[in-house]
């Protein structure tokens, strides 16, 4: 059911067009000194079991006026998101250390839940003025960038496990000027338009960057019960030593405070998701792209090679010859021109490659479509899908994608047969006995493809597992061009050995030359889970893994043998139909 893949970037696209366009919040905010602004918080999510929680399903402190839920679009419900309103405040251009609450002592059922979400490594998400909040932290010199932050951390070797309950706010904030520019904005409570003879006088100020520090922090329960929500306590320094860290523990009451930062940056409204989509390493995303062309210019001598100088050569030397001399050089002929009865022969399973070849088309037009749609900045990425949205997914999969699937069957059939170029015999030609297995060769041409996409696969596999941003997809549609150029050419010289050998099934071998590149990618994604996903607990959430790895490798398996099998197929009747035989 592949096509369910068009029907999904259309309610994609479709979720991004409300999201962007019809929206409240969609537009940007212009704020004076005089407004408050409350964050909100999204699900609890977590790269190890992927099922998002609510964020009041843990012992939170929660808004004065009670939670509220926000107002959702497709795009959110299709996210799996669950946008709540939260007690975290924050006065335009007004640093201040607050003191939001103090739990009740926790039983045992709370205690179990923060230690089971803390080393689940579920994460906090927040949000203000539709910016993420966005963690950052240096390892080995550089900067890495997490949306939200940890429950709460366990340190190695100890039973022991700490909440966050202490959060450094920094939030970049750009001095807008209207100077005869007419600023429209929407506060929280909806649009807003400046009125006309206030335009030249406008000002404001646009928060175009959201970033926290997290920490945890001992308090005297006795102290701080005694405070009122929004007094101020005094600045905490992160990171603070274990002893003076807020542990999980039955009995314990956890007080929750946090500091805000206002700090003017030269970044405008329309880059402020520049920081989110930047990815660290362009570099090696360039030698990628470098390492691939290698390949393609080593590959596309030897395709010159079999053209220009072997093929053409023999076709040349065979046309100018009279036809007693064809007759006699026919019964001399040797390497891929013995096989002109038997290249056309219906290989083994002939359904199953015609089934594969066509979920390997929609597949791949699915990933083009995709990737440069998401080039232009239109796709976002989805989670979790509430139970409601699939019946929306049902209707739009009958309604759309059904009678697509019917009328491209109609038309296939009514649709005239390839023809090809020379008979097949009826008495199939013996194939000559081989030193090694020509599986061995077909298996080894995937490591070609792999060499082009590999490394950009470390970051693909970072950002999905890892929580990192991914959205170069510049270099993503790049690295697509040339991986398609790559198995068109593998699998183009893998057919011609065997067609030299007078090997002439090739119809499978043309397929699983630029496919064997999934085997790789398999392998490669094992690696990744031992050596980079160490943190991934639990033989539940390794087979998650796998498994979705597993579905990964076949849709590149299905995609890359299609576009071997069909640059092939067309090398081939090129080639025979250039010979005259009878």
């Amino acid at each position: 059911m592949p096509g369910v893949c068009w029907v999904f970037l259309l309610v994609l696209l479709f979720a991004h067009i409300c999201d962007g366009f019809y929206l409240p919040g969609s537009y940007m905010h212009t704020y004076s000194t005089k407004d408050t602004i409350f964050a909100k918080v999204n699900s609890l999510t977590s790269i190890e079991t992927e099922l998002p929680f609510s964020y009041y399903s843990l012992p939170y402190c929660k808004p004065l006026g009670g939670v509220k839920k926000s107002a959702e679009n497709l795009g959110e419900l299709l996210m799996g998101d669950q946008i709540d309103n939260s007690p975290y405040r924050f006065r335009m251009n007004v640093n201040e250390s607050l003191y939001l609450c103090t739990t009740s002592p926790l039983n045992e059922h709370e205690v179990k839940l923060l230690k089971q979400r803390t080393r689940d490594l579920y994460q906090v998400n927040m949000i203000l003025d539709n910016l993420p909040v966005m963690r950052i932290a240096k390892q080995n010199g550089v900067n890495i960038q997490w949306t939200g932050f940890p429950v709460g951390y366990s340190p190695p070797n100890s039973n022991d496990d700490y909440i966050i309950n202490h959060l450094k706010f920094k939030v970049l904030v750009h001095e807008y000027e209207g100077s005869g520019v007419e600023i429209i904005g929407t506060g929280e409570d909806g649009m807003a338009v400046f009125p006309k003879a206030d335009k030249k006088k406008a000002s404001g100020f646009e928060i175009v960057g959201f970033e926290v520090v997290p920490c945890s922090v001992k308090y005297d329960p006795k102290a701080m019960t005694k405070l009122h929500m929004y007094d101020k306590v005094s600045s905490v320094n992160c990171p603070l030593g274990l002893d003076k860290s807020q542990i999980i523990r039955e009995r314990e009451r956890i007080s929750f405070t946090f500091e805000v930062e206002f700090v003017k940056s030269d970044i405008r409204w329309p880059s402020r998701w520049d920081a989110y989509l930047k990815m660290e390493g362009a570099r090696v995303h360039w030698f990628s792209i470098l390492n691939s062309l290698m390949v393609i210019t080593f590959l596309a001598g030897i395709v010159f090679v079999i053209f220009l100088r072997t093929v053409r050569r023999d076709l040349t030397r065979y046309e100018e010859l009279d036809k007693e001399a064809q007759a006699q050089m026919n019964e001399e002929l040797s390497g891929w021109k013995l096989v002109v009865g038997d290249v056309f022969r219906e290989p083994d399973c002939p359904k199953l490659l015609c089934v594969m070849i066509g979920d390997g088309v929609q597949i791949m037009g699915m990933a083009a479509v995709t990737i440069v749609f998401a080039a232009f900045g239109f796709i976002k990425s989805t989670g979790a899908i509430p139970i409601s949205l699939y019946f929306v997914l049902l209707s739009l999969w009958f309604c759309i994608s059904v009678p697509l699937t019917l009328i491209g069957g109609f038309i296939g059939t009514r649709a005239e047969a390839i023809q090809y170029p020379v008979r097949t015999n009826q008495i199939p030609r013996e194939i000559p006995a081989r030193k090694y297995p020509s599986w061995l060769l077909v298996l080894g041409a995937g490591t070609l493809p792999f060499g082009t996409l590999f490394i950009e696969l470390f970051f693909i596999l970072s950002s999905i597992w890892l929580g990192r941003f991914y959205y170069v997809f510049g270099f993503l549609l790049i690295v697509l061009l040339l991986l398609i150029i790559v198995c068109a050419e593998v699998s183009v010289v893998l057919t011609y050995m065997h067609l030299c050998v007078e090997d002439w099934r090739w119809w499978w071998k043309a397929f699983f030359a630029s496919g064997s590149v999934s085997l790789y990618v398999f392998l490669y994604s094992i690696n990744y889970l031992v050596f980079d996903l160490q943190s991934l607990s639990g033989p539940v959430s390794a087979i998650l893994y796998l498994g979705y790895s597993m579905i990964m490798a076949i849709a590149i398996m299905l995609s890359t043998g299609t576009i071997g099998f069909i640059t092939s197929f067309y090398f081939v009747h090129y080639l025979f139909s250039s010979v005259k035989i009878d």
